[in-house]
């Protein structure tokens, strides 16, 4: 039995060879989830994404509706392009709040990033533009 706690349950997640899925938002990362969606009752989601060595970033365009969305990262580099605030590289330690709606793109990566992304709600709206 799970125990709540104003509404979250207590939990853990260790990662393993098979926790990487390739599953996600993007065909150029793989995305190992922590567990956090189902016990938050999809009030918070967070998830580790890494590059698929030797696969490269498709630079779209898009925007996504949600309360909230920070990057961290864990290992390696990407630059990120946001609308009227230009390119941005992010190495290990750097950390981004990218505001709702804001248009922004994946433009590169290094073969060993690894980053934590932290969204609420769980599930939210991506817009191509």
């Amino acid at each position: 039995m799970t125990t709540l706690y104003k509404n979250q349950a207590f939990t853990i997640s260790h990662a393993d060879s098979s926790s990487f899925k390739g599953d996600g938002l993007r065909s150029f990362f793989e995305y190992r989830k922590l567990g956090i969606s189902e016990n938050t009752s999809g009030k918070f989601d967070a998830h580790v994404i890494r590059a698929v060595p030797g696969r490269h970033s498709e630079p779209k365009w898009h925007t996504h509706q949600l309360d909230l969305q920070i990057v961290f990262v864990i290992n390696g580099w990407v630059v990120f392009e946001y609308e009227g605030e230009g390119e941005h590289i992010l190495r290990t330690g750097s950390c981004v709040l990218q505001p709702s709606g804001i248009k922004h793109r994946e433009v590169r990566h290094s073969d060993d990033l690894e980053l934590l992304e932290i969204v609420s709600p769980a599930k939210f709206s991506t817009e191509h533009s």
